[in-house]
């Protein structure tokens, strides 16, 4: 071999055994994991940084408002350009998902689906279609923030970087956490609010193993992108009176109001789809008659347009009467639930909060109405309202309180805030179950109602477990010839088929040969002794409904079938099944709780 060749090879086992090198450091040390934590964190904020500035030039070039003016505190929109950009924006966006059914291209994951089925992993080249569309989608105007394509660049980049380190699953879902928690971080210069927002939604569970890599992503990719522009949704709060204990069921009260109008607002969502759907238009021009409808509303008032931060800013002081406030809140959530409806891309965290903040003022105007003696600050109204609806539509109760301490600074509103919070998430969570995301999902035809991780158990199913080829005996064979076939000791279980192959039933070898028989008998058909005819598994059957239809049978064994045919294809025992769930179930506990 030549020199350069030699030099060639040389190099790459170089980068090889680094490569590997690193790979065993950050598996096996935790300060390594913190260290690729803020090496997250920061490509999370660069990404935030990147998808702000875009929008923000595509405010100012498509509505030619100040480069300092949000889009929705602007005074009025030109109708031709409402009219203009949002139903091509729309047709863009519609375009772009038409182009990926075209090319049968993978849809994207977020990162709740991603830890919650997929153990963490997600695709760089679809996440960045989905930041693309949700740049598309905010910057013509749309009703919704650009949180969800933050979190969805910052999950992806951790999970391509953890799965480049090839590492455990737990510690690939807590490096999305850090991802997603970093770029909501970043987005509202909060990293309390990201890193909490990191462990309730997209982790789904706290732990003193992981708070460290959070922590420090959540905090780099604040720094990062506070230094390069600021943070985009960074909300500024007056000083709040402190709270009484009156104060407290007040603003719980809130919450349930809150949770009432969450609930009825992911319905809507739900229903509204259905309508654009019902309009036979094809769905790549769905999101443009959505844009007609934004722009219709945006003729109004131009706060129902993009995420609503200039507009909360611009409200927060103003004296504005109750059927101003009704009237903004009504428009501004049907105008997010159009947005999302008809197939735009984007999220609600920033809607909801600003849905919330109209909503908390219109409250405080009631109780000062109603209870005009009780004296409770306004902004406290607001805050619990920005809270309380952002914990009915997104979930986290403790990331949005975190939100108000980090913008207002007071503890005391904090503790208002949480306890109205909670009261909302509660009030979901027995009427409704779901958050905005996980019922989007369900929608779908998914069943996870949060990110705990539960791709293990969709994995660890019936054609896993089984046992192939069993032994198996024609169904009209005697029982005398079946004793011939299968003595005492040579099988516990065996399956009865038809001429087919089909399933007829169990028949357990001590069984069939406990009856007596006469010399010159032959017992009939085995298919009389045999258990169980109607009852079997299916190989795709997850391992915990299996251990239900056991315990409703009362067996400890059962046949596997094939779903379509009946076709035998092998059995499972009650006692290796419940074993396998048991050391998965450890497993699990133990990466949320930090072990190995």
């Amino acid at each position: 071999m030549s020199a350069p060749g030699r030099a060639s090879v040389g190099a790459r086992f170089s980068v090889f055994a680094f490569s590997a090198h690193l790979r065993a450091l950050v598996r096996s040390s935790e300060l390594s994991l913190v260290v690729v934590a803020v090496v997250v964190g920061v490509l999370a904020g660069l990404g935030v940084a990147a998808m702000t500035e875009l929008v923000d030039v595509a405010h100012v070039v498509i509505f030619g408002i100040p480069f300092d003016v949000r889009l929705s505190a602007a005074a009025r929109v030109a109708p031709v350009a409402a009219f203009t950009a949002l139903p091509l924006g729309g047709l863009a966006v519609g375009l772009i998902d038409h182009w990926r059914r075209v090319r049968k291209l993978p849809r994207a994951v977020d990162p709740i689906e991603a830890n919650a089925l997929r153990g963490g992993r997600m695709a760089i080249g679809e996440s960045l279609i989905v930041c693309a569309q949700t740049v598309i989608s905010n910057g013509a105007g749309a009703s919704v923030g650009l949180e969800s394509g933050y979190a969805q660049i910052g999950g992806a980049i951790a999970s391509r970087l953890g799965l480049a380190l090839r590492l455990r699953r737990q510690d690939l879902r807590l490096l999305v956490g850090c991802g997603a928690g970093g770029a909501i971080a970043a987005a509202f210069g909060a990293p309390l609010t990201g890193a909490f927002y990191a462990s309730e939604l997209i982790i789904g569970a706290y732990s003193l193993a992981n708070a460290g890599p959070i922590f420090a992503a959540a905090l780099a990719a604040t720094l990062t992108t506070k230094a390069l522009l600021g943070a985009p949704y960074v909300i500024v709060a007056p000083p709040v009176a402190a709270l009484a204990l009156g104060d407290h069921f007040v603003l719980v009260a809130l919450g349930l109001i809150s949770a009432a109008i969450g609930v009825g607002a992911m319905r809507a969502a739900a229903l509204l789809e259905r309508g654009f759907a019902a309009t036979r238009a094809p769905r790549w021009l769905r999101p443009g008659l959505g844009g007609l409808i934004l722009a219709a509303m945006a003729w109004y008032t131009p706060q129902v347009l993009g995420a609503g931060h200039g507009a909360i800013g611009l409200d927060f002081s103003a004296r504005l009467s109750a059927a101003t406030l009704a009237t903004l809140l009504a428009l501004k959530l049907s105008a997010s639930l159009v947005s999302l409806a008809s197939g735009f891309r984007g999220g609600l965290f920033f809607a909801s909060l600003f849905a919330g903040a109209l909503l908390g003022k219109l409250y405080a105007l009631g109780v000062a109405a109603v209870l005009p003696t009780l004296g409770l600050d306004p902004t406290a109204c607001i805050m619990a309202g920005m809270g309380t609806l952002s914990v009915a539509v997104v979930g986290g109760p403790l990331t949005m309180t975190f939100l108000v301490l980090e913008s207002t600074g007071d503890l005391s509103v904090a503790g208002g805030v949480l306890a109205a919070s909670i009261a909302a998430s509660l009030a979901v969570r027995a009427t409704f179950g779901y958050s905005f995301t996980t019922w989007r999902l369900h929608l779908r035809g998914e069943s996870i109602r949060g990110a705990q991780d539960v791709g293990w158990l969709r994995d660890l199913t019936v054609g896993r477990l089984m046992v192939s080829a069993p032994p198996t005996i024609a169904a009209e064979t005697s029982v005398r010839a079946f004793r011939a076939a299968y003595p005492l000791g040579s099988a516990h279980v065996v399956v009865a088929i038809d001429e087919a192959g089909r399933y007829k039933g169990l028949v357990l070898v001590p069984e069939a040969h406990a009856a007596p028989l006469a010399e010159n008998e032959d017992g009939g058909p085995i298919a009389a002794v045999a258990r169980l005819p109607e009852t079997s598994l299916h190989p795709d059957v997850d391992v915990r409904t299996a251990l239900a239809i056991f315990d409703a049978a009362q067996t400890d064994t059962l046949a596997v079938t094939e779903r379509e045919t009946g076709a035998a294809l092998g059995t499972l025992s009650e006692a290796f099944a419940a074993r396998r769930y048991a050391q998965e179930v450890d497993l699990a506990a133990r990466g949320v709780l930090g072990g190995g």
